[in-house]
């Protein structure tokens, strides 16, 4: 027997350290085999041992093309789901909101399901949803077809639909929200050692494309939209986050023409008995809030709460305070940016307060381009006023209803004698308007821009430690950003038009920005991913799961196969911290996804 190596084609297999395999050919009447040959020593000498006949050339050919037949392949968006799952499944939200669960429906049962599904685990899929894809009822099925909620939850989603979501979203009363979101919060801190010292307050409002003459919703209302759409009604929406991880503590929504000073009376004492729910330490904690939520009535309430605070006063109400400070400024270092500053104790709305003026350059920046901006429009229309007045076939006017119209067309903040102005009479009727801008006084308002003032009781805290405490609010306006966020997050779309359906849908989305708020936490713990919240949603999204589908040749099964796709060392470092590289061979199983259990399982 001859055994001709073809060097050209050879590959090895290690099998140990000491043996080799390889591809052999023999020829043998004039054709040529192929064999995996091995060499090994037998009576002391190498002898090649056959391990596995291979074939002729041909033959080998078709077996190797063969291994690709039958094959499908598709791969699901996967991180994301699966880092939201894992979350939820440890937290057991599922079976959490299943305690609560009362359809106030006769024709339906008390605890409904539907398409096998409960109401905890339909509001936990709503709310992974908006994190990963913000659509509408309707549209979530199609876009859970390009996701491995299915095969991770082992259930059937194709035939969820946004009735299945009114109906299921019926049976949630929303006196029972609080109470989830309390019980939720208090696993977060038992599982996740969540610690907190200081809180950020603040208001938002969604506009809605809720009719004028729907009168069965009276949560959406007219008012100072945010995204300057007054022509619409609006829903108002009430937070506190933490100041590391900006992990939500509380919400509250409410009607949309309700002004933040009144919100803030509403729900501060509901804020003090969140803290002391959770067994937090109200002497600890510092809340933060702006100036929009501030009064002489809400401060004394702040006070006999024993609430600790850092708030802002609006410096149109403290000229006195902010002439002290122009005298009296002094440099400091406040995180690398030398900053002119002033602090004095003083009674402010009856108590002692501290109170900090400094200037912000990037405010001042903003109100000097603002001042600008309405000059421009301002001289626009005055011009297209004065070019009227000198047309020859211009009407006859009269010189006191002329002046009223100039007067209020320059109403405005900071614009009081900024254009100087005079009306003359050139002949009966006919007037001539000239007008000019006073930079004298356009220089002294340059002056008095960019003032903050910020007021605490935390007297023996540091100027720079108040000054950063307040600019820490930028985290909750960060959350309203994220919660505005088209792709990530979304509270938009809604297309609910009852009140309860909506502050269920709130729920829904709070409870999301919850989910990935703990998992930006980890991942920068873990993974000391620095990114923001919504890099590391597309991130995540783009990690996806393969699945192999094989035909058996003789049952006829499909076999499936799961891998995930490869990843980049960042995406790789991130499932590790967040320990979900595993989790679609480690699926699982969630309480209260088919049926309603008795016993919550609190974890």
């Amino acid at each position: 027997m001859c055994y001709l190596t073809i060097s050209e084609r050879m590959y090895t297999l290690n099998r140990d350290r000491e043996l080799m395999a390889t591809i052999q050919s023999k020829i043998s009447r004039g054709h040529k085999y192929w064999y995996i040959v091995e060499s090994r020593r037998v009576n002391g000498k190498p002898r090649p041992i056959v391990l596995e006949y291979l074939g002729k050339p041909d033959a080998l050919l078709k077996r190797l093309q063969g291994l690709t037949e039958g094959l499908r392949l598709k791969s699901y968006s996967h991180g994301a789901i699966a880092a939201l799952l894992d979350v939820a499944h440890k937290l057991d939200i599922s079976s959490l909101i299943n305690q609560y669960v009362k359809s106030p429906r006769s024709y339906m049962a008390e605890k409904p399901i539907r398409n096998n599904l409960t109401v905890g685990i339909t509001l936990l899929l709503a709310a992974i949803g908006r994190v990963c894809m913000p659509t509408s009822k309707r549209g979530w099925s199609n876009w859970a077809k390009t996701t491995t909620l299915t095969y991770l939850l082992r259930c059937s989603l194709s035939k969820i639909d946004s009735q299945h979501f009114w109906d299921l979203m019926d049976a949630l009363p929303i006196e029972a929200i609080p109470k989830i979101e309390k019980e939720l919060l208090e696993r977060i801190i038992k599982i996740y050692g969540l610690e907190s010292d200081t809180l950020f307050f603040d208001t938002t409002n969604f506009f809605t494309y809720i009719d004028t003459t729907n009168l069965r919703c009276t949560i959406a209302q007219r008012g100072q939209n945010k995204q300057k759409r007054y022509d619409l009604r609006q829903v108002g929406l009430a937070m506190v986050v933490t100041r590391e991880d900006m992990i939500p503590l509380f919400h509250l929504t409410y009607q949309g023409n309700m002004n933040d000073t009144k919100v803030f009376r509403t729900v501060i004492k509901e804020i003090k008995n969140r803290l002391k729910a959770l067994n937090l330490d109200v002497e600890k904690h510092t809340l933060i809030f702006d100036r929009g939520n501030n009064s002489k009535k809400n401060m004394a309430i702040v006070r006999d709460l024993h609430l600790h605070y850092v708030g802002a006063l609006t410096p149109y109400n403290h000229k006195q305070l902010i002439d002290e400070a122009i005298d009296n400024f002094e440099e400091l270092d406040v995180g690398g940016n030398v900053i002119q500053v002033y602090r004095d104790k003083r009674e402010i709305w009856q108590e002692e307060r501290t109170v900090v003026v400094f200037i912000s350059e990037k405010l001042k920046a903003g109100q000097i381009r603002g001042i600008y901006q309405s000059l421009e429009k301002k001289q626009k229309q005055l011009r297209e006023l004065q070019e009227s007045l000198s047309n020859p076939r211009a009407k006859k006017r009269n010189k006191e209803e002329l002046e009223n119209k100039i007067t209020n067309l320059l109403k405005g903040q900071f614009l009081k004698n900024l254009i100087d102005w005079s009306v003359s009479e050139i002949s009966e009727g006919k007037f001539q308007l000239e007008l000019s801008i006073n930079r004298e006084k356009l220089n002294e308002i340059e002056d008095k821009l960019g003032f903050r003032i910020i007021m605490t009781d935390r007297h023996h805290w540091s100027t720079a430690d108040i000054i950063k405490a307040y600019y820490g609010q930028s985290f909750i306006e960060h959350t309203f950003k994220n919660l505005k966020n088209p792709y990530h997050l979304a509270l938009n779309p809604q297309f609910h038009w009852t009140d309860q359906k909506i502050i269920v849908h709130y729920f829904a989305c709070v409870l999301g920005y919850q989910l990935s708020a703990i998992v930006w936490r980890q991942a920068k713990i873990g993974a000391r991913f620095r990114g923001a919240l919504d890099t590391l949603l597309d991130m995540l999204n783009n990690i996806r799961l393969g699945t192999i589908l094989e035909e058996s040749k003789t049952r006829g099964r499909v076999k499936a196969t799961y891998k995930l796709e490869e990843m980049s060392d960042e995406e790789d470092a991130i499932m590790e911290a967040l320990a979900i590289k595993d989790f679609h061979n480690n699926r699982p199983k969630f309480k209260g996804v088919g049926v309603y259990t008795s016993d919550p399982g609190n974890q």
